[in-house]
């Protein structure tokens, strides 16, 4: 029988053979290669409005609420990145995906334990001598199992991906979060304009129903005039409740979302102002730079990669695992001589095992995981589609709106005219009073739709930032791969 300063130099030569040996190592499993996107050279939508297809500037798509110069709005989105409750999830999910990495990589390394006992035994005379036994023992265990084919680090390599990809998953809430605060914000000065718009039509209508009374009195006309001044006076004025309930509701929500209770930005919106205007020009690259910059694009094609080293992790299975194990310590029957040279001790194991039979468990898992392979690059072909149909729909909603919006001044413009036409022939006895109540109800309506037209614009382009991917750095992200035509390499 060896010594056991024979066995541990045994133990160290077997493992250094081993480790020798693993550099020649196979890694099964399909190689991940980056999956291969459609993208053209030009958008499909002609660009107008400002629109052109110069390179998008990095530090304004980063910060592209900057570009309406509200500081109101800046505030409030700086408040949302900070706040915002659905982020913060974000943030935690993360950081439990950082975490899960790690646990995959310290599963590479030898596990270490150190371990101590006493114990002492008083046999009976009548089974034993009757003797008490001391025994005292210290030791330190190692186990390491080898990863011979590469199972383990496949984990890692679908591990890794994963957090990459739970880091885009926290920009892709980010970029909706920041659009989603602005759009609120564009309503609240929305609402408040329309409240305005409505607020003086109630008083031009007022001082209407006063001409008809007036008017009435002197026996210049009917007492139905007066009450049709009376109804379109009230119709009007019964707007103004609804209008100030939305406004309400929309500054609830825009709190709510920067992670406060409702009614806390009532001091910082109480003041009336004007819907963010838009810039002369807008910069919206090329398509392919939509591919590299979209958290939600580079988020499908991580899970992609981590799903694709998931297969490996299943082919492993098909092979022997292989094992090591030790241990190193002193043991005596005394503790005076625990820590002599001839209490030392020492044990090794090395360990195989294969499953040779399991009813094809393991090749079913296999083709599990291949066919999450294929969905995985379905939904990620899925996703690139679905984000350039966003800009080119954000694109034409933006130019299109323009031209809205210069046609509805210009019949705002027309009607206020033929509003005032109307009471001055009206008072002159020229028209009856319901070409007043014609004109004034048109133009109403034309500044009405003139207000939702401008806040559409400027929302238009909010939607236009986000589907571009604005709202982070991408500066500070490690690089994904993003290539151009759509196929990926399956096992």
């Amino acid at each position: 029988m060896k010594h056991p300063a024979q066995q541990q130099t045994c133990l160290s030569v077997a493992l250094a053979c081993t480790l020798s040996g693993l550099s020649g190592c196979t890694t099964v499993g399909p190689d991940y290669e980056p999956p291969e996107n459609p993208a053209a050279t030009n958008w499909t939508s002609q660009l107008r409005g400002g629109l052109t297809s110069s390179a998008t500037d990095a530090d304004v798509l980063e910060r592209w609420w900057t570009v309406f110069d509200d500081p109101v709005l800046t505030d409030l989105v700086e408040r949302a990145r900070a706040g915002n409750l659905d982020l913060r999830q974000a943030e935690a999910r993360l950081r439990e995906a950082r975490a899960q990495r790690g646990m995959a990589k310290a599963a590479l390394f030898p596990a270490v334990g150190a371990n101590a006992s006493a114990s002492r035994t008083a046999a009976g005379k009548e089974a034993g001598n009757g003797k008490t036994t001391d025994f005292f023992a210290t030791s330190l265990d190692a186990s390491w199992e080898l990863d011979v084919f590469g199972g383990k680090r496949r984990s890692l390599e679908a591990a890794t991906a994963s957090w990459q990809a739970s880091e885009e998953s926290l920009r892709d809430v980010q970029v909706s979060l920041l659009a989603e605060a602005a759009l609120n914000y564009v309503e609240v000065r929305s609402y408040q304009q329309l409240l305005w718009i409505t607020e003086e039509s109630v008083l031009t209508r007022a001082e209407t129903h006063d001409i008809t009374r007036w008017r009435r009195e002197a026996g210049l006309t009917t007492q139905l005039d007066e009450d049709q001044a009376r109804q379109s006076l009230e119709q009007v004025r019964a707007q103004v409740p609804t209008l100030r309930t939305s406004l309400a509701q929309a500054k609830y929500r825009l709190a709510v979302l920067l992670g406060q209770p409702p009614g806390a930005l009532e001091a910082l919106l109480a003041q009336e102002e004007p819907v963010p205007s838009t810039p002369t020009e807008v910069a919206v690259g090329v398509p392919a730079d939509l591919l590299r910059r979209r958290p939600d694009i580079r988020f499908a094609e991580r899970q992609l990669a981590a799903q694709t080293a998931q297969i490996g992790v299943a082919k492993a299975e098909l092979y022997p695992r292989f094992s090591l194990a030790g241990t190193v310590g002193v043991e005596s029957l005394e503790y005076a001589n625990l820590y002599s040279a001839s209490a030392r001790a020492a044990q090794g194991l090395a360990k195989a095992a294969w499953t040779l039979l399991d009813g094809g468990s393991i090749r079913q898992n296999i083709r599990l995981q291949t066919a999450k392979q294929e969905e995985a690059l379905s939904l990620y072909e899925s996703t690139v589609l679905t984000a350039l149909e966003d800009v080119e729909s954000a694109l034409v909603a933006y130019a299109n709106e323009q031209l809205r919006r210069d046609s509805l001044a210009a019949a705002v413009k027309a009607g206020q005219d033929a509003f005032e036409l109307a009471r001055f022939q009206y008072n002159s006895g020229l028209v009856g009073f319901q070409t007043v109540l014609d004109t004034q109800q048109s133009l109403l309506s034309s500044q009405d739709q003139l207000a939702v037209s401008q806040a559409r614009v400027t929302s238009n382009l909010i939607s236009l930032y986000k589907a571009l991917g604005g709202g982070w750095d991408p500066s500070q992200a490690a690089p994904v791969a993003v290539t151009q035509t759509a196929s990926a390499k399956l096992p």
